[in-house]
């Protein structure tokens, strides 16, 4: 915490002449001065009360320093609002009060401290696919502020401002961890300007992102052979398997299980499409079984031989997964309705499943954190990354559970 105060500064000054009066900063036992512009006698000046005495001006001048003074709390309680306050030494405390209270001349601009110019730098180093979701949030903040947007500078991305911008977003995302998205793409940003010591600004430390707790979304191994045996139209069965092959190759992500290109002495291996990470996972017998059934043209299977790219494959996908159920036909036309076993299935609960089921046959954490690549710098998950022989064996241990029932 910073702390305002008056020092008439006597140091130079011989008896008899006028002294400069300061507005001090301090912080941490250090104090750095502003000028008033005030000079007074010792003796007119009452260094506890802060007040000009024995002068007819006395008033007028006590209305100045106060004003004065207010304007630089003012100042402190901004940098306090966007979190600087604390990371500051008095020096550049002072330093940026001196810029706060500075008029800027109209049409100027400090360029490295825009906003939205640093978020689109940022956003465009990224892979296509993490770039469009910066900016998606990027038009979002175009839709809660408009052109202003383009003029704003970190400080001005407040606590406030944060606040203001959820709820906004909540007007059409109701949901807190969809809305979520967007404010960790600005904490990104804010992260990134800091490390580069653009600005000192960082809303963050006041302004909170609280995800919401959501369950898991995973089958129970009993729900996941009634998925496997379920006797699906031809047209459904497809997915089933696709959804089956994810399972067994340890709930690899779509996008990468469709992008595989070869086997590699017996093994898949790929860099996984959202965290660049090497995976190399065994291709157990009855995964490679799948993979002949499903085998592509440009790709090692043929999820894009009839798509565009992977999120038109992946959408058909779940609306196809939704539709495993008892079906009748209704009407003159035989219009079907169904009945559906697991109306919110999708493609990414295979990586879920995976997990609760290898969790459920006391398979090591460790060994499951580092399957699905959760794992940090510990010397398990660093042993682990050298011997996938722990990762394939427990692949095979939740495999023959699953289809075989054998523990």
């Amino acid at each position: 915490m910073a702390i305002t105060g008056f020092y008439l500064d006597t140091r130079a000054v011989k008896d008899g002449d006028l002294a400069p009066l300061k507005i001090s900063i301090s912080k941490k036992g250090k104090t750095a001065y502003l000028p008033t512009d005030i000079k007074l006698k010792p003796s007119n000046w009452d260094g506890r009360a802060y007040k000009v005495i024995g002068r007819t001006d006395r008033q007028a001048l006590n209305t100045i320093i106060y004003n004065k003074k207010q304007k630089i709390d003012n100042a402190l309680l901004r940098l306090s609002d966007d979190g600087e306050l604390t990371l500051l030494d008095a020096r550049r405390i002072r330093d940026k009060v001196v810029d706060y209270l500075t008029p800027k001349p109209k049409n100027t601009i400090n360029e490295d401290n825009l906003f939205a110019k640093r978020f689109l730098r940022f956003a465009g180093l990224k892979k296509e696919s993490t770039k469009e979701i910066y900016m998606h949030t990027y038009k979002r903040m175009v839709a809660y502020v408009g052109d202003k947007l383009a003029r704003l500078r970190f400080e001005d991305i407040t606590k406030d401002w944060l606040t203001g911008f959820d709820t906004f977003l909540s007007r059409t995302s109701p949901k807190k961890n969809a809305r979520n998205i967007h404010l960790r793409n600005i904490r990104a940003v804010f992260n990134d300007a800091l490390d580069d010591e653009i600005t000192t600004a960082y809303p963050f430390r006041r302004f909170k992102i609280r995800p919401v707790a959501t369950p898991k979304r995973s089958l129970s191994v009993d729900q996941l052979r009634t998925l496997i045996s379920y006797p699906c139209e031809p047209t459904v069965a497809k997915y089933v398997d696709y959804f089956l092959l994810s399972f067994m190759l340890v709930g690899i992500n779509m996008v990468d299980l469709c992008h595989l290109e070869s086997i590699n002495d017996g093994r898949i291996e790929y860099n996984r499409s959202k965290t660049s990470r090497l995976y190399s996972i065994k291709l157990e017998p009855e995964a490679m079984e799948l993979i002949d059934k499903h085998r592509g043209k440009k790709y090692l299977l043929n999820a894009l031989d009839r798509y565009a790219n992977h999120k038109d494959f992946v959408r058909r996908m779940n609306e196809n997964l939704r539709k495993v159920g008892d079906m009748d036909r209704v009407g003159r036309g035989g219009r079907k309705i169904r009945n559906p076993l697991f109306p919110s299935l999708s493609s990414y609960w295979a990586r879920h499943t995976w997990a609760t089921i290898a969790a459920s046959l006391d398979i090591p954490k460790e060994t499951i954190a580092a399957a699905l690549g959760h794992g940090g710098n510990t010397v398990t998950d660093i042993y682990i990354d050298f011997d996938r022989r722990k990762v394939d064996e427990a692949n095979r241990r939740v495999i023959d559970w699953v289809l075989y029932g054998k523990k």
